[in-house]
């Protein structure tokens, strides 16, 4: 067998340090379909990559001591790239695993995703961090020279995790894909473990690697329901994203591996029997005419821009939704075609404090299942849609929430108080409760069934039935501000109340 040139210590280091820091960027988006990016899950991710490298320092100083050999090292390197190639074919079942353990209610998501993070990387981000080390060992010769080999090889190796964190977040998810970063990641260090093994024969390895990467990549789907199929489906740059379609051409947008439905179609109606048409009547309670302007902070596929259009068409709309890919098959599949609605691909917070336009109603319904994101729960943040309202205008937020258990209702009721003096609430749904909020203190039940004789004739049954359930704010909880919102914990604690009280 030819022989081949041996690759130098510290570009050894430095593709082994790209990859460990690539790892530890791609496997976040591994998690996000499951368990959201919150910095619950980022923690978890952090903490066992710093925990693995340590062991793997340890390792590596102990292995470099029993075996000084570059055989040795490389031989480690060739298995830990190919660990790293295994991480996203094997994501599914270990993540679904998991995030079963959280649908059914047993732990939350930060148990579920260390449970996770600790499955696919720990392994192969252990072996990786054993080569610092051992090139250390391997690269002094005398005494005297081992405060500045080993101090150059770490620089190198940061300097090469320093490049893996660019190039995965930068260049290689955004355009090639998660499954092919990870691929990339496990060839480049493969290749430097048959350089250093200096064998053609291991030369299989990366080529199988390269063939792997050039097959079509699957994409984890979730359970079709009876009578339904997959029309459309994309691993966007947040998330994976699907659109299954019925057997009567309803339609539904199904995000994060199916966990919820942020978007539905129905071909004969633009009222779903769902949280959406509140949006519709809601706004009634408070405002004595149609809304002339609202702004839709989460507006997914558009089904409540699709309802407006139909029902209250002088309506202007602007419709914020951070994924561009979901805009656009709101508008291939879910007729989002209202001639007033603009669309704008942007975080909402952002956005919101960007715009100079005021609203009459701002809707609130950016869901990363099961969270609401932080910022968009902080005193700060209903200030500043305060701030954007028309006087007389009107909050409105939609609490997803475990069946039964209403602590982050009242934390955001609470919050909300603290800048809105008229806080409401509609137990529209056994998960999901629609706060209302205005500066307006006349505004309540009274108010929207006196509107109901002039709303469209298919809402009318709607709005009788929120202004019977719409009823002040449910006492308690505490205020959230933007250097204090733990809702990722708070959400955790509200799966484990009702696990425990299921388990009575």
């Amino acid at each position: 067998m030819p022989r081949l040139p041996k690759p130098k210590l510290e570009l050894t280091v430095f593709v082994v340090g790209t990859g460990s820091l690539g790892a530890e960027i791609a496997v976040s988006r591994l998690m996000a379909p499951y368990f959201g990016s919150s910095t619950i899950i980022w923690a978890n991710i952090i903490g066992v990559v710093l925990i693995a490298l340590s062991l793997g320092y340890w390792l590596g100083g102990r292995l470099a001591d029993r075996d000084p050999t570059e055989n040795g090292m490389y031989r480690l390197i060739m298995v830990a790239a190919l660990l790293l190639a295994a991480i996203p074919f094997v994501a599914d079942p270990i993540l679904g695993l998991a995030v079963g353990a959280l649908d059914s209610i047993a732990v939350g998501a930060f148990v579920g995703s260390l449970f996770g993070v600790l499955a696919l990387v720990a392994v192969p981000v252990l072996m990786l961090g054993a080569i610092a080390p051992y090139a250390v060992r391997l690269g002094v010769q005398r005494v005297d020279e081992s405060g500045s080999v080993s101090g150059r090889l770490y620089a190198i190796s940061t300097l090469g995790s320093l490049t893996g964190n660019f190039l995965a977040s930068l260049v290689l998810i955004p355009f090639l894909g998660t499954t092919r970063a990870f691929l990339f990641f496990a060839f480049i260090i493969a290749l430097v473990g048959v350089l250093g093994l200096a064998r053609a024969r291991y030369a299989l390895a990366p080529a199988a690697l390269v063939l792997l990467a050039a097959a079509p990549v699957g994409t984890v789907k979730a359970a079709t329901p009876e009578g339904a199929e997959v029309i459309w489906e994309e691993q966007t740059t947040y998330q994976y994203a699907r659109v299954i379609e019925f057997d009567d051409r309803e339609r539904w947008l199904e995000l994060n591996e199916g966990q919820a439905i942020h978007s539905i179609y129905e071909p004969d109606t633009v009222l779903t029997g769902n949280i959406w048409d509140e949006y519709l009547v809601a706004p009634f309670s408070v405002l004595d005419r149609a809304p002339e302007r609202i702004a839709i902070l989460g507006n997914a596929a558009g089904t409540t821009s699709r309802a407006y259009e139909e029902l209250f068409p002088r309506t202007w709309i602007d419709g914020v939704e951070i994924d561009e890919d979901l805009t656009e098959v709101g508008r291939e599949l879910f007729d989002m075609n209202n001639p007033r609605l603009t669309t704008h691909s942007a975080d909402a917070r952002p956005w919101l404090r960007a715009t100079d336009k005021r609203y009459d109603a701002i809707l609130v319904d950016a869901y990363r299942q099961p969270y609401i994101p932080f910022y968009l729960t902080t005193r700060e943040f209903f200030e500043l849609a305060r701030e954007r309202l028309e006087p007389g205008g009107v909050v409105m937020v939609n609490v997803g929430h475990p069946e039964g258990n209403d602590d982050l209702e009242r934390v955001l009721g609470r919050t909300m108080a603290e800048v809105f003096p008229n806080v409401m609430r509609d137990p529209a749904e056994d998960t999901n409760t629609l706060l209302i909020a205005t500066e307006d203190r006349g505004a309540g039940p009274a108010r929207l069934r006196a509107a109901i004789p002039s709303l469209p004739e298919d809402v009318r049954p709607r709005a009788a039935q929120a202004a019977a359930r719409l009823g002040r704010r449910l006492p308690g909880g505490t205020v959230y501000t933007d250097d204090h919102a733990p809702v990722e914990w708070l959400i955790d604690a509200s799966i484990l109340e009702v696990a425990a009280q299921g388990e009575r």
